[in-house]
């Protein structure tokens, strides 16, 4: 096993229980994968990604064989068709976020846009996140969809099931989903609900920042 691939399993794991430690994924909900040279990195089926071992993450081949570790996540499927379409994304999280399903369950501010764009981070680490109408999991037809999006956005949500979002790193795109599920709290706890940030401030945030919105 490369260094490589050791630093990319103990990445996962750390990511892993940050997420589960602060209540961003719970039981044995969510996955997270990662690009190597020679396949994937994937968390086993129905782990819990609060007691995730290096030793334990599968190993994928680049034809699609399992290699090593524990049974792969079935949702690989659905993570291969960004990495396949994106050779920018090294890291993929999904996880069942609280306040991003219970958003779906109320309502999206927009199909293509779940949230507005509310605040600076949001519109700088996040960007657009478009709705992916529901599916059962695993359902090919999800994967399909993800599949247009993969080069124009850094995730997508899955009504009902929670966000799928992808970065440059398994880290990066944690990041970017714990800034959507924070968004999704601060919307829902508004009443009334405030002003999107208008489009000088946007226009502010895409010249200084270089922000994709």
């Amino acid at each position: 096993m490369s260094h490589h691939e050791q630093q990319l399993r103990e990445e996962i794991c750390t990511v892993g229980a940050s997420l589960y430690a602060r209540g961003y994924a719970v039981g044995s909900a969510g996955n997270i994968s990662a690009r190597l040279e020679d396949g994937w990195l994937i968390t086993p089926t129905d782990a819990c990604l609060g007691r995730l071992e290096p030793a334990q993450i599968a190993k994928v081949s680049r034809v699609g064989s399992w290699v090593s570790g524990s049974k792969p996540s079935k949702t690989l499927a659905l993570h291969r068709q960004v990495y396949d379409r994106n050779p920018t994304v090294n890291g993929v999280v999904h996880t069942h976020s609280t306040a991003l399903v219970a958003l779906t369950l109320a309502g999206v501010w927009h199909d293509d846009d779940i949230l507005p764009p509310l605040t600076p981070y949001q519109v700088m680490k996040v960007g657009h996140i478009p709705l992916i109408a529901y599916q059962r999991p695993g359902s090919p037809e999800v994967a399909a969809q993800v599949a247009l999006w993969a080069q124009r956005v850094r995730g997508v949500m899955l009504e009902r099931l929670g966000p799928v979002v992808w970065e440059s790193s398994v880290s990066k795109a944690s990041f970017a989903l714990e800034e959507l599920e924070e968004t999704a709290k601060l919307w829902l706890m508004s009443d009334p609900k405030p002003a999107p940030l208008d489009e000088r401030a946007i226009e502010e945030l895409r010249s200084v920042f270089a922000a994709n919105w």
